[in-house]
């Protein structure tokens, strides 16, 4: 199987290089063609890039690590080509908040997720995950010596499920599911209780732990 990686920032980056090491296909594809193209080389020989399009098309699974205005522009252009993939949503709505920080871009009660799944063409197998931790644990938390950090993911499609449970798996992580889609605000950024920079203060939580908080 492989995986189309869009957006080579903080997340794409760090999930193409868990995948990779764990012995997973990806490519790659960036607004900025030569930043996949630098990561691709850097990860070796499990790793390619590819113009978005192509990426999609040569992948089963497809990751939007791309801020959420631009995922939905993609997700418009690329309807047709999505169908029968399972597409992977990490996307947090923030956005500068004018003072150096980050506020949330939606109103109370509405979640990407939310958005994406209504914008997803039938046969699309959408889920939510990879974006409940922060930049910095994504990159540096995989396979822990002292046990696997969780990544919560949200979905109501089994097909989904299946797959972001093993992609979640080969990362180094630990998958637990937190409810359909109607759950997926709860892992979002500002406000989700699930998320390591939101409700859980920080923290990093293991299986038994991750699955007691829901």
């Amino acid at each position: 199987m492989t995986t189309a990686i869009i957006g080579t920032g903080n997340i794409g980056s760090s999930v193409a290089r868990h995948l990779v090491q764990g012995g997973e296909p990806v490519v790659l594809a960036a607004r900025d063609q030569s930043h996949a193209e630098s990561l691709a080389a850097e990860l070796g020989a499990l790793a390619s890039s590819a113009s978005v399009g192509d990426a999609v098309s040569q992948a089963e699974a497809v990751v939007m690590a791309v801020w959420l205005d631009t995922e939905k522009e993609l997700i418009s252009q690329l309807s047709d080509a999505l169908v029968g993939k399972v597409v992977i949503d990490p996307t947090n709505p923030i956005g500068p908040d004018g003072h150096g920080g980050y506020t949330t871009t939606l109103p109370e009660g509405q979640s990407a997720a939310s958005i994406v799944a209504d914008l997803l063409p039938d046969g699309a197998h959408f889920v939510k995950a990879f974006g409940t931790l922060g930049a910095d644990a994504l990159g540096s938390a995989a396979n822990r010596p002292s046990g696997r950090a969780v990544l919560f993911y949200a979905t109501d499609d089994d097909a989904a499920a299946e797959t972001v449970e093993r992609l979640i798996r080969v990362a180094g992580f630990d998958p637990v599911k937190a409810g359909g889609i109607e759950a997926a605000g709860r892992l979002e950024l500002m406000r989700g209780d699930l998320h390591q920079n939101g409700g859980l203060g920080g923290r990093l939580l293991n299986a038994d732990e991750a699955r007691a908080s829901l």
